[in-house]
């Protein structure tokens, strides 16, 4: 039996209010891993919610983030590449925004401060790439349909790459070129991260989301859900986690 508790919480980044969704497991005892969530470029949606409560589930405290500020979720396709532009345009600002996420989950009464991951989509999954080039400490990096050129640190930027990383990518993924994949790896070869990529055949952008497919015919993107993509990408992030926590 599991007992999923869910809170609407909030903290600041600076001046700037967020409201996240914090989850956990009360059956599990003791402290237990971290993991946090980044929210695709629509913003801490029911989605991002779901992803929180499926890795309480798994016996992880988990924190759905939010780095527009006041909880914004955007109404159609231009608000949110508005909200993301505006977010993206101003990177240390993001940083600060992450960490100030992060040190709420370590400061949990669930969570063991030193065992923390973090995992996103879309837009949130080259934000959690992004955060382990610039050398956060996290023990895993999860990236899903995500803006791989996030990773690709200016010259004299970055830090030491400390987190296991992987990047599940959709291989008919319109959104992300031939030339980005390229440029990833080279990025994580170059500072000897400990990475995967994972190619999803036949996958599309959004492909772990159920709602992608409707979304893309909605607003003309080229979105589509992939359920065997969905499953396996996530079977296998549950043993990555599995592995790195020993748990």
């Amino acid at each position: 039996m599991s007992d999923i508790q869910t809170r609407e919480v909030s903290y600041h980044a600076g001046s700037l209010r967020m409201k996240a969704f914090l989850t956990w497991d009360d059956e599990v005892t003791g402290r237990r891993p971290g993991v946090l969530v980044v929210h695709e470029f629509w913003g801490l949606n029911d989605y991002a919610r779901n992803r929180a409560e499926m890795l309480a589930e798994l016996g992880y405290t988990a924190l759905a983030i939010d780095l527009y500020g006041e909880g914004k979720v955007a109404a159609d396709r231009d608000e949110a590449g508005q909200l993301m532009t505006q977010l993206l345009a101003d990177l240390p600002e993001c940083r600060a925004r992450f960490s100030a996420a992060l040190e709420l989950l370590k400061n949990h009464a669930t969570v063991d401060e030193n065992r923390t991951a973090a995992i996103g989509y879309c837009m949130g999954g080259g934000i959690v790439l992004h955060m382990a080039r610039y050398g956060l400490d996290l023990d895993v990096v999860a990236s899903f349909h995500g803006s791989l050129p996030l990773a690709i640190a200016p010259t004299g930027e970055g830090g030491d790459v400390t987190a296991r990383i992987v990047a599940y990518n959709g291989e008919d993924d319109s959104f992300i070129p031939a030339e980005a994949i390229k440029a990833f790896k080279a990025e994580m070869e170059k500072t000897g991260a400990d990475y995967q990529f994972i190619n999803l055949p036949g996958a599309l952008h959004g492909f772990s989301n159920p709602e992608a497919t409707a979304k893309g015919q909605q607003f003309n993107m080229p979105l589509r859900y992939d359920a065997l993509a969905d499953q396996s990408s996530w079977a296998h992030l549950q043993l990555l986690l599995q592995s790195a926590f020993r748990t």
